[in-house]
């Protein structure tokens, strides 16, 4: 699996990897079928990756970024694939213009997180997202546009649904880190080099995932809901079909 997985690796789209990866288990240690569901960064794919896509047999890519992020960042058509707008609420740029300390960084990522759970838009476009895929009879991507934020909290959702351990799940979160230290390195030197050293630091915490983001989630969902079977139920509104579904497609 680990060899899969380099060779999944894709120039154009760091952050492209199999949603079941590697030594993700149910809690009572049933293995997840691999080669079903990719999660992704933005596919501004190269044409070479555009083919290893396509060659992974996915037909459609679900894209879950607001519509300016799609205007000024298109997804590359993969041939085979159709393409799904599934709009989730991500990090206003207006927001992220304005900050001016880590502080105030901190405080908006874990806003945005609180917003997957109490964003009636949110709760809605990532039951559509979970029900797409549960309906699913070929391989498919979903991603945002860096595939840690939105997608991460998809992939949380997806995964918990089918009994992984919410310590497998937190460490395959915050895999994106490393999988995406290329990107953010070459953000961040944009950074330093037009805005000044002492904004590296401010804008990298909007570039990474953490710890205390998806806390600030998972907090809410257990204050507003008590768990995350009931906010399943009662936030996403996803029947029994729709959940079975889901586990039939991804468990072993």
């Amino acid at each position: 699996m680990e060899l899969g997985e380099e060779l999944l690796r894709l120039g154009s789209a760091d952050n492209f990897r199999d949603l079941t990866g590697p030594g993700l288990r149910t809690a009572d240690g049933r293995a997840l079928r691999p080669g079903l569901v990719y999660r992704s960064s933005e596919l501004a794919l190269s044409e070479e990756d555009a083919a290893t896509v396509a060659g992974l047999g996915v037909t459609a890519i679900l894209d879950l970024r607001h519509a300016e992020e799609i205007d000024a960042h298109p997804d590359v058509e993969v041939a085979g694939a159709t393409w799904e707008h599934h709009e989730i609420p991500g990090i206003p740029m207006e927001r992220v213009a304005a900050l001016e300390t880590p502080e105030l960084a901190d405080a908006l990522m874990l806003d945005v997180y609180r917003g997957f759970v109490r964003h009636p838009g949110a709760r809605a476009a990532f039951a559509a997202v979970l029900e797409r895929v549960a309906s699913a009879d070929a391989p498919l991507v979903f991603h945002c546009t860096a595939g840690k934020d939105r997608t991460g909290w998809a992939s949380l959702l997806m995964l918990s649904v089918c009994g992984v351990p919410l310590d497998a799940i937190r460490a395959d979160y915050l895999l994106s880190n490393a999988r995406s230290r290329s990107t953010r390195d070459k953000y961040l030197g944009l950074v330093r080099e037009h805005l000044g050293e002492d904004k590296v630091e401010v804008y990298e915490r909007v570039m990474v995932v953490d710890d205390r983001y998806l806390d600030a989630g998972l907090d809410v969902l257990a204050a507003d809901y008590g768990s995350l079977e009931a906010y399943v139920d009662e936030g996403l509104r996803l029947d029994r079909a729709t959940l079975d579904a889901l586990r039939a497609r991804l468990v072993s």
